[in-house]
């Protein structure tokens, strides 16, 4: 398992860049998703 983690700062920092962008885009496209279905129903 030790293996897989890179030693180099930039690739951690790039491969964190990259997680946080796609949980925001989660909670982004959940919201839409909720709201959108909010507004179908006639809330």
């Amino acid at each position: 398992m030790r293996e897989l983690i890179p030693s180099d700062p930039v690739v951690i920092a790039i491969v964190l860049i990259l997680l946080s962008l796609i949980f925001f885009l989660y909670l982004m496209l959940r919201r839409t998703v909720l709201e959108f279905r909010d507004g179908m129903k006639g809330k």
